[in-house]
């Protein structure tokens, strides 16, 4: 793994679409809360940590997969701050789109 490889190289840049309005508040205090952890030896392990932070910041588990009767997004009360969807992350973006780019990036990371 490079000595380069740290948590600033998965989240350097912001996604150019969210899903909802509370997604960019989480995306920034995953960054910060992550920045102090070591990086994980392995993708799984990565995976695992990402879903484990979005668990403590949210308070809610990230399905692997959305069931009957399930929300497609949860309310985050620290992430309100005006507007339609304000305070709501959505479990699509985080599962289909954010985890996936910030594993892209691990692997890269690691072959620099």
């Amino acid at each position: 793994m490079s000595k380069k490889a740290n948590f600033f190289a998965i989240f350097r840049s912001e996604p150019m679409q969210w899903g909802l309005r509370g997604d960019p508040f989480l995306w920034r205090d995953m960054k910060r809360t992550l920045k102090a952890i070591s990086f994980p030896a392995t993708e799984a392990d990565l995976i695992a940590l990402l879903e484990k932070t979005f668990r403590e910041l949210t308070g809610h588990e990230l399905p692997t997969k959305k069931t009957i009767g399930e929300d497609d997004s949860i309310f985050v009360e620290e992430y309100a701050h005006g507007g339609m969807s304000s305070g709501h992350v959505s479990i699509e973006f985080w599962r289909n789109v954010a985890i996936p780019m910030l594993c892209s990036r691990y692997r890269e990371s690691l072959t620099r």
